[in-house]
């Protein structure tokens, strides 16, 4: 595939974007493909590049001297991430990793810098996805702390299928019960068991390697 085409189906911002803007973009961008389990981004490195997620499904973690992780998003394709870094000029906080294999964009800091003194529209949409993900950030908080594991894989599901941070997903998710054990931070023994739960209430339909969500309200409103 073409890289205009990738960037057509993973990066909703790229269609906004003059015939010029979308030249220079596909001009520096960069693509490399990373096997599961590899560092993408390593935490405390200085931000260099816009991460887009083409194929594939990544986590965003952080961890301590004493090796406990904690995982604070997933990230599936059509996904950006690391704005905040760039816009900030500072170092990563947190770690990259990709939990399957996946195909991962770099947009330097430059041309990133060089669409917001260049575009309004691109403006706009930076803007949405900050918001979404404050919002996103701010529930996660509330549901690790407050719900029962039912719940929180609902909401960890519905998260992955957040139509502003990753627009164009259709209601398949490529993603194994153990890549959904990692991001709600449960067992897969658990995950397992709060799947066929969140099953038998009809929101979802579990598949092999796969998930296929029926009622994205109600994953997000289970368990309040």
């Amino acid at each position: 595939m073409l890289l205009k085409d990738s960037l057509q189906d993973a990066a909703a911002w790229f269609g906004l974007l003059s015939a010029e803007q979308q030249a220079r973009v596909q001009r520096d961008i960069s693509v490399a493909q990373y096997p599961a389990g590899a560092m993408i981004e390593r935490k405390g490195e200085k931000a260099y590049a816009w991460i887009g997620v083409l194929a594939g499904l990544v986590k965003v973690s952080v961890g301590n001297q004493d090796g406990k992780m904690a995982s604070l998003t997933g990230v599936p394709a059509g996904g950006w991430i690391g704005e905040g870094s760039l816009l900030k000029c500072e170092a990563r906080k947190y770690d990259v990793v990709a939990l399957r294999d996946s195909t991962i964009a770099r947009l330097p800091e430059s041309t990133f810098n060089w669409l917001l003194d260049s575009s309004i529209p691109f403006n706009r949409y930076l803007l949405h996805q900050l918001n979404e993900r404050v919002g996103q950030f701010i529930g996660k908080a509330e549901y690790d702390r407050l719900l029962a594991p039912d719940a929180r894989v609902a909401r960890c599901l519905a998260e992955l299928f957040n139509p502003l941070l990753y627009p164009g997903k259709g209601m398949r998710l490529d993603i194994t019960q153990e890549e959904i054990g990692y991001l709600a931070r449960i067992s897969r023994q658990r995950t397992n068991q709060a799947l066929r739960t969140l099953e038998a209430a009809r929101l979802l339909k579990v598949e092999y390697g796969a998930v296929q969500v029926l009622d994205l309200a109600g994953l997000r409103q289970y368990g309040k």
